[in-house]
């Protein structure tokens, strides 16, 4: 055994920078899921001010002078982070909070639909199991007022937490824009002066992390904001709220569009019925989602690393699990930053082999 791990520490580990980069990577997973929360506040901004930055960087082609780009990027990002925060938020709130108070009637809705297929469906519903499925949803719902009130008192605390990010995260991109170079050299100071690896890993990465985040951004804005204006053109209800769950369904690939179908066909059976207004909004949603897998997805994401449905699934649910939200949402970006590692990682035969064709060379 003792001899197994010594060829494979003297193929991979033979250089000084993979093990640096080895600690770098232990360290960072142990940091995401021990304090990842404490954290998040920072991953936040920096993916943001990152965001902000390649608006200013555009701009700067366009001719600005960099403090004029900075100057309108980061207006433009504190108008958007104000206008959710203030005019999105609070309408999503309101009607989660209608959602929440019409579950009682969609219940008996659901109820009245089930006790009729017994007398429809005899071979398949029996009266007993639709009594036996009513009265499991009558003792769930018993103590759904209990859970509410519960949840809520235990997430007083996290509403204030979330206050102190409204105010910090605004600061702190403001400051990562401004000193981004004084900041990237102090960091870069606790590397080796020469590190070909870490290079070559972080401009694959900086090109994929630029298009994925970048992208996933206005995917999300796009999406939601069709699904919000067909939904309210539909006339279907909590048009605002699903239009949102839309849009961050996006974030969990495969998975997502498929859960977001349940809310949305709920909501709108309940609301019409078998009728042809449900079928409208179920035809909509589903041309959403075709434009978007189909048309959107390729713009968006063309130099895009291409990552295998497989490992794109395990990505969201290995991430997700240590790093809730955050882990999914940088699900794709953190496998891709995984296969680079793999596919830049030395090898002692391929540098043994590289050497061998310089001096041949030379």
């Amino acid at each position: 055994m003792l001899e197994i791990l010594q060829k494979w520490y003297e193929r991979y580990l033979f250089e000084e920078e993979s093990v640096l980069l080895l600690v770098l990577i232990l360290l960072s997973l142990v940091l995401l899921a021990t304090i990842g929360d404490i954290l998040a506040p920072l991953l936040a901004s920096i993916v943001l001010a990152y965001l902000v930055q390649g608006v200013v960087n555009l701009l700067c082609r366009l001719g600005l002078p960099p403090w004029l780009g900075f100057f309108i990027a980061f207006t433009a990002f504190m108008g958007a982070f104000f206008a959710v925060l203030l005019g999105l938020l609070p309408l999503v709130w309101r009607q989660s909070i209608g959602l929440i108070t019409e579950i009682p009637r969609m219940i008996d809705q659901g109820r009245d639909l089930l006790e009729v297929l017994p007398g429809r469906y005899p071979d398949v519903f029996s009266q007993t199991q639709i009594d036996q499925l009513l009265a499991g949803v009558q003792g769930e719902i018993a103590g759904l007022g209990q859970k509410v009130v519960t949840v809520t008192l235990a997430r007083i605390p996290g509403f204030m937490t979330l206050l102190v990010y409204v105010v910090l995260v605004p600061i702190i991109v403001f400051f990562l824009l401004k000193d981004r170079t004084q900041i990237t050299r102090w960091v870069t100071s606790f590397l080796p002066e020469r590190r070909p690896l870490l290079s070559r890993i972080w401009a694959e990465m900086n090109v994929q992390f630029s298009n994925y985040a970048r992208g996933k951004m206005v995917e999300i804005i796009i999406v939601g904001a069709a699904s919000y204006v067909s939904f309210t053109g539909l006339g279907l209800r909590y048009a605002a709220l699903l239009g949102l769950l839309v849009g961050l369904s996006v974030i969990i690939p495969y998975i997502g569009a498929f859960l977001i179908t349940v809310p949305v066909a709920a909501v709108a059976l309940f609301q019409w019925g078998l009728t042809p207004e449900f079928y409208w909004v179920l035809a909509v949603y589903l041309v959403i989602q075709i434009l978007d897998g189909n048309v959107l997805v390729p713009l968006l994401f063309s130099e895009a690393v291409n990552l295998h449905p497989v490992a794109i699934i395990v990505a969201v649910l290995f991430f997700g699990g240590i790093w809730g939200l955050w882990g999914v949402f940088f699900a794709i970006p953190l496998a891709t930053l995984i296969k680079a590692v793999i596919n830049a990682w030395p090898k002692r035969e391929t540098v043994t082999a590289t050497q061998s064709l310089s001096d041949s060379a030379e």
